[in-house]
């Protein structure tokens, strides 16, 4: 009888790539990567690829702070908003402080998300959702298109699990009022906002 194939753990590869071995780091590269493009493409400009190696970097220089109580992903998600938040101070140097709970990517680059040529119902939504503060976007993206549940994500932006519902509902809340409004580049299909929304994860791999 053939034996199954055991696919190793995101956390043993982690453990390997801290004792020094290089390819379980790029296991880990390769394994994520695609996941962590997405997170970033739309909310930088032409530096995604740098991003997406120095939050895999920054995990192992973390990983005395990983508990080990949820997920790597969960883990690697919380890395990549705290990357993502240093990219934008380094960027905006000039300016004394940037809270990420008032400004959003349009506001610190309006050149952010003209990459993306395809114009579908999910390229719309995120130019949306970048107009938003930049916390409430990370928080909309996780929930509908990472499938981050409330606990994940009260570990991703380091708060209570019931804080993540007043926030999630306050997100919600100014998202709708942007699709409602009278020149809004797309409005959600009849029926559930939270559905319509999850359905537009493109998916691409």
């Amino acid at each position: 009888m053939k034996g199954s194939l055991t696919v190793e753990t995101d956390l043993s590869l982690l453990d390997r790539w801290c004792a020094g071995e290089p390819a379980a780091g790029n296991q880990l590269f390769h394994r994520h990567f695609t996941t962590l493009y997405k997170f970033f493409e739309n909310k930088v400009m032409g530096e995604v690829d740098d991003l997406v190696q120095e939050t895999l970097l920054e995990c192992v220089r973390a990983r005395d702070s990983f508990k080990r109580q949820s997920t790597f992903r969960t883990y690697l998600f919380a890395i990549a908003r705290h990357v993502l938040f240093q990219h934008w101070r380094r960027k905006a140097s000039a300016r004394p402080t940037l809270d990420f709970d008032e400004v959003s990517i349009e506001s610190l680059s309006t050149s952010v998300g003209s990459r993306m040529a395809k114009q579908s119902e999910r390229a719309r939504l995120a130019a949306v959702l970048r107009t938003l503060p930049l916390d409430q976007q990370l928080l909309l993206e996780l929930f509908y298109w990472q499938e981050c549940d409330r606990d994940q994500l009260a570990e991703i932006f380091e708060v209570e699990s019931a804080t993540i519902g007043s926030r999630l509902h306050r997100a919600r809340q100014a998202m709708k009022v942007l699709l409602e409004a009278p020149n809004a580049a797309i409005a959600p299909a009849a029926g559930d906002l939270d559905t319509w929304a999850r359905s537009l994860d493109d998916k691409v791999g």
